[in-house]
């Protein structure tokens, strides 16, 4: 009779696993990113005069508010990084090349951070009035602001 030999059992590695967590951020954020777009959609398009209503005083307006200066940046935020972490992954998938995939991984990155860092300026810093002249249509309006 002999005896077998059984391997010994692989030992998980603990810590944080960002793959992991890159699946779970794609999941979650794609059913919150469902609700953002669609409720952007529903809001732009469907209510009021529709989208005969969509202007630059409309979108001027919506910014005006904190609740649609919030909504606008999380849905953006949600989507550069969903995206960036969606072509993270097919780099991972696809890309041989260690340097290759080491330098696409970082451009894909930087290219998230640079649109996230530039829309969010755009959206907490937008301002109708800069820039109106007295012959422009909305001269009336930023006078009553005050601007």
């Amino acid at each position: 009779m002999t005896a077998q030999t059984v391997a010994a059992p692989v030992r998980r590695q603990r810590g944080f696993n960002l793959e992991k967590w890159g699946w779970v951020f794609m999941r979650a954020s794609g059913v919150v990113l469902v609700v953002l777009i669609f409720g952007h959609l529903f809001i732009n398009l469907m209510v009021g005069e529709g989208i005969h209503a969509l202007d630059f005083a409309f979108i001027a307006g919506k910014f005006a508010t904190p609740f649609w200066q919030w909504w606008d940046v999380l849905m953006l935020w949600l989507a550069l990084i969903h995206g960036a972490n969606g072509m993270r992954t097919i780099v991972n998938d696809y890309v041989t090349n260690n340097t290759a995939r080491k330098a696409l991984t970082w451009a894909l990155g930087l290219a998230a951070a640079l649109l996230i860092i530039l829309g969010t300026l755009v959206v907490f810093t937008f301002d109708p009035c800069l820039g109106v002249t007295e012959s422009s249509t909305l001269w009336e309006q930023c006078q009553t602001l005050g601007k």
